[in-house]
């Protein structure tokens, strides 16, 4: 039996497809839209359509941006030689909380993962590569202590050792099984500054 209009319906139908969004908080959600002023709504979603249209992958380390390069990459006083591989833009987020990274980063938008049927081919690998052309010294793997994040550091170790570059691992101050974003800044900076060579 449907408690609502069809317009409310759909709408708590389309916020329940987003990650982490259940049907109630969905209703929440959705409720709280319909409560909104009328201005505030249309700003929500032309955010959402200019997001949507506008924001890209960065030309040089993949995070989402809406230039060419993002900020990062952008800024000179970055090291262009030290390059810290992530999984996703979240991890890039939460290294840079620390305030101690100086270098760049790469983001894989995922892991190697047999088991879902992702491949290398499946995360950003080749573009990765590509800036290893160019004057890198480091890489500092920093994926995810699960089994895909493991399977994916020691692959990406077996492709760059060849190269001569350095190759890092973030040290264990992360525990086992943990997502980066949901780690403390401490942590972190521990993690990377206790890295050892793979």
């Amino acid at each position: 039996m449907d408690y609502y209009s069809n317009k409310i319906s759909q709408l708590i139908q389309q916020l329940s497809r987003l990650p982490g969004i259940g049907t109630k908080t969905a209703q929440r959600l959705a409720f709280h839209i319909i409560s909104m002023p009328e201005e505030q709504v249309r700003q929500l979603a032309d955010s959402l359509t200019e997001a949507k249209a506008n924001i890209c992958y960065c030309r040089s380390c993949q995070t989402l941006t809406d230039q060419e390069l993002c900020p990062i990459c952008s800024n000179p006083k970055r090291n262009q030689g030290q390059i810290m591989v992530v999984e996703n833009p979240r991890d890039l987020a939460a290294y840079e909380k620390t305030g101690k990274f100086e270098g760049v980063y790469h983001v894989l938008h995922g892991a190697i993962s047999p088991m879902l049927g992702i491949g290398p081919g499946d995360i950003r690998l080749k573009e990765l590569m590509q800036r290893l052309q160019g004057e890198v010294d480091e890489v500092i793997i920093a994926t995810n202590s699960s089994l895909e994040g493991e399977t994916t550091a020691m692959y990406i170790a077996k492709l760059i050792k060849p190269t001569g570059i350095k190759v890092t691992r973030i040290a264990s101050g992360v525990p086992v099984g943990g997502d980066l974003e949901y780690i403390d800044e401490v942590t972190l900076l521990r993690a990377l500054e206790g890295r050892t060579a793979l």
